[in-house]
């Protein structure tokens, strides 16, 4: 068999071993060049003179080989009976990749965290309300909400003071009927806030003719109210309450008499 070489021209011959040896691919010993020696294998050479063997088409199929000269056969061993089980018992198991089951271990766990933040919000929202709690029962809106809440739960809000809300409906002055030398002052008070005040820090005063104040008292709610737990309810919201005061009389020269809330 014969092959040529597709720079230098060169033509070989060569051998079924020197082709199987190599896989068909040759180098020339004349220029050195790499070439497939199968493209231009060729049985005998054409008649001199010629310039090239012919190509062989590369698309053209390889030929199908019929003639079978040996087939061994096939080992028809029997599968045995325990590795039949196992694989039919584990047929239906699911292996967790090993990178999969890390994933899920090492994931982090973040509830800790949002209940740890939580407790914080509601930590820092009771310390709000807290400090602006005296706004906050004050508020029309708030206030009632706060109280039905409080009431719901069994608790007391802390008393809020506002003496604006406290309005006098009626007052009076007479002398004392029981002791000699002393004043009856009474007074009736309304709260019109919306929520429970405590008992105010009442001032009389009592002036001359020309408007001088001669005499003046400062009285606490634990000195003209003797009632114990009323004086720890505190005045409720639109609620009445009659106050009256024992006080010393200072001679014909009080003629007039005011009285203020603190």
């Amino acid at each position: 068999m014969y092959t040529q070489c597709p720079e230098c021209l060169s033509v070989f011959s060569v051998d079924a071993r020197t082709l199987a040896q190599a896989h068909g691919f040759v180098m020339c010993g004349h220029c050195g060049t790499g070439f497939d020696s199968i493209a231009t294998l060729a049985d005998q050479l054409p008649p001199e003179p010629f310039h090239e063997l012919p190509a062989h088409d590369p698309g053209v199929e390889p030929p199908r080989l019929e003639s079978a000269v040996y087939r061994p056969k096939p080992n028809a061993e029997p599968e045995p009976a325990e590795t039949s089980i196992l694989r039919d018992d584990f047929a239906d198991l699911i292996v967790t990749p090993r990178f999969a089951r890390d994933r899920r271990i090492d994931r982090p766990r973040r509830w800790p965290w949002v209940v740890a933040c939580l407790l914080l919000m509601f930590g820092l929202v009771a310390q709000l309300g807290w400090a602006l709690r005296d706004t906050l029962i004050a508020d029309p809106t708030v206030g009632p909400l706060l109280q039905q809440t409080c009431a719901a739960l069994q608790c007391r809000l802390p008393q809020v003071r506002d003496v604006g809300k406290l309005h006098l409906l009626a007052r009076d002055v007479q002398t004392h009927p029981t002791v000699p030398g002393a004043l009856l002052i009474s007074a009736t008070l309304r709260n019109d806030a919306t929520f429970t005040q405590p008992w105010p820090v009442v001032t009389i005063r009592l002036t001359d003719g020309n408007g001088k104040v001669i005499a003046m008292r400062r009285l606490n709610p634990y000195e003209y109210l003797d009632d114990t737990e009323a004086l720890r309810r505190g005045l409720a919201p639109g609620a009445s309450t009659a106050l009256v005061f024992e006080v010393e009389d200072p001679g014909h020269q009080a003629i007039g008499f005011d009285m203020a809330f603190e």
